[in-house]
């Protein structure tokens, strides 16, 4: 059904429209294609499936299954003119400052810019300290994974401990996971995020400190939840080692705070730098792939760049109806906006692909989880969607009842690899004959006369709808290259989205209340007299928190 004015007006008032003229043709077209089901569009279309995917380099996308015709595409892709979808493109691979809340560039593109075209941030060609800093890498990780580089009792590194949070953390774990197979023999790479001590406690209880490289990922050298991991993996280091001068052949920083740094202990010249244009959820590409290019070696994370420089240039030069984020985008609005959908399922057929649900969360959450427009003003619509999922096979038995029975709708990207990198071959076969079924169960769904085919008992609960739409996301084989495409493709159509949804997809104001208040009640977790300052209820929890952790310590 279309939505109801009642809901589109929302809790924020407003007619709850997207402010394009063509969401009334849309809201029009939706109400015509009501009663419209998949599986008589597939009938009525022979070529259906051939006209609704496309081919990006070894990335293939199949839209077919999505509730669509030739003229709900038209029309969407309408919406993104009016949008000028292209005019923010190029303002974003021009260097303008489209993070107009903080007065930054977006430029986590020029970090793949593999044809090294000038990219001008004020006035300045920014690629050759993108190009130095690459190189700063490549040789601080050669020396590392040659194991010219040694620890302070001369045996080599075999452990190498990544200490950020966010986008320092979700985004390298994700793709050294994925990449696993290109990683180093002798070369074990772990992340360190969660603030709670048992993360950490857990990380370094089989390490040897001689043998152990952390990188303290930071911009500022101040996060808090890092820099507590990393001060706890300092003394747990010098417990052992005994020297402060040993801190610099085993400490590194992601970090532009030169002064913070040294005070750390840390060698200046082991500090790799990023820019305030590059975002905390899009910086992998950045220094903060240290871990990355550690794990897999320069020449794979040249690799990786080169896969997200191919789906840029697919991103800037293909027409909006033939570019796969731009499609990708539009489907999630046509759903979002007008068909009440609340969620997106990302369900990656992969193993190595697991922690791609998560990265994806806060890569489009923190993007376009909002409520206020790039002007200020509230908007009265529907904005990012909730991101959620997990590894295919796993969600089939966990979660996929919901997805074709349940009385929501949730449109669900799958993702696999048709060439594995193992030799089970009897394993890929059921794993892609379960996601190919998966597919085809959400679309077909069973009728009643179908299911009483096959059997006569409490037949309408094992009767499917169907008409439940997904993406089908192939990679001929998840190499470094195509994971960059993979990356570089979502990450694109959330740009896209935020466009249409008229957001800034750059900053993150959301997120920092919660930092300050933090700030304010741990001094207060240990303060002698009963604290009496925020509502009643925190005042109430923070009281029986001290009042708890004294009566513990008493024991």
């Amino acid at each position: 059904m279309p939505l109801s004015e009642e809901t589109l007006r929302g809790e924020l008032g407003g007619t709850g429209a997207l402010p394009w003229a063509a969401c009334r043709l849309l809201q029009a077209h939706r109400s015509r294609m009501a009663t419209s089901h998949m599986r008589d569009l597939f009938a009525a279309d022979p070529a259906r499936a051939e006209r609704f995917s496309l081919q990006v380099g070894d990335v293939l996308l199949d839209y077919s299954k999505n509730r669509v015709t030739d003229e709900t595409m038209a029309l969407l892709v309408r919406l993104a003119e009016e949008a000028d979808v292209a005019g923010w493109r190029e303002r974003m691979f021009g260097g303008e400052a489209i993070n107009n809340t903080e007065g930054r560039a977006v430029l986590h593109v020029a970090l793949r810019n593999r044809g090294n075209r000038p990219v001008m941030v004020d006035g300045e060609d920014v690629m050759p300290k993108v190009n130095a800093v690459i190189g700063k890498m490549a040789a601080f990780a050669e020396q590392v994974r040659s194991g010219a580089r040694r620890g302070y009792s001369g045996e080599r590194i075999t452990d190498v401990v990544n200490i950020g949070i966010g986008g320092s953390d979700l985004g390298p774990q994700m793709a050294v996971q994925a990449l696993a197979p290109y990683r180093h023999p002798q070369l074990k790479v772990h992340f360190i995020s969660n603030i709670d001590g048992a993360h950490v406690k857990e990380a370094l209880e089989s390490l040897n400190p001689a043998t152990t490289l952390f990188i303290v990922a930071s911009k500022t050298f101040t996060t808090q939840e890092t820099m507590t991991n990393a001060h706890h993996a300092r003394s747990w280091f010098l417990a052992q080692a005994q020297d402060d001068r040993h801190i610099a052949g085993h400490f590194v920083a992601v970090s532009t705070n030169r002064e913070a740094v040294t005070a750390f202990g840390i060698d200046p010249a082991n500090m790799f730098e990023f820019w305030d244009w590059v975002g905390g959820r899009y910086s992998l590409w950045s220094a903060i792939g240290l871990s990355i290019m550690l794990a897999v070696g320069a020449e794979r994370f040249d690799d990786l760049l080169d896969g997200a420089h191919a789906m840029d240039a697919h991103f800037r030069d293909a027409p909006l109806d033939r570019n796969m984020p731009v499609i990708l985008a539009l489907l999630g609005v046509w759903y979002n906006n007008f068909f009440d959908a609340e969620s997106q399922a990302i369900l990656p057929y992969d193993h190595a692909l697991r922690s791609l649900p998560a990265y994806l969360q806060q890569a489009d959450m923190e993007s376009n989880g909002k409520s206020v427009a790039r002007d200020g003003r509230a908007v009265d619509y529907a904005t990012g969607p909730i991101v959620w999922g997990a590894t295919g096979i796993n969600g089939q038995h966990a979660f996929f009842q919901l997805l074709h029975q349940g009385t929501r709708l949730i449109p669900a990207d799958f993702i696999v690899s048709v060439e594995p990198h193992d030799d089970l071959q009897d394993h890929h076969d059921l794993l892609l004959a379960n996601f190919l079924a998966q597919t085809e169960a959400l679309m077909r769904g069973r009728t009643r006369e179908e299911t009483q085919s096959q059997t006569s008992q409490f037949v309408q609960h094992k009767v499917f709808d169907g008409n439940r739409p997904s993406n089908a996301i192939l990679l001929q084989k998840l190499t470094p290259h195509a994971l960059g495409m993979l990356i570089a493709l979502y990450e694109h159509k959330i740009f896209v989205q935020g466009v249409i949804w008229k957001l800034n997809s750059y900053d993150q104001w959301g997120v920092e209340l919660g930092k300050q208040l933090a700030r304010r009640i741990l001094p207060e977790l240990h303060a002698d007299a009963p604290v009496d300052g925020h509502d009643a209820s925190t005042n109430a929890l923070i009281n029986r928190c001290r009042h708890m952790s004294r009566r513990t310590a008493g024991k």
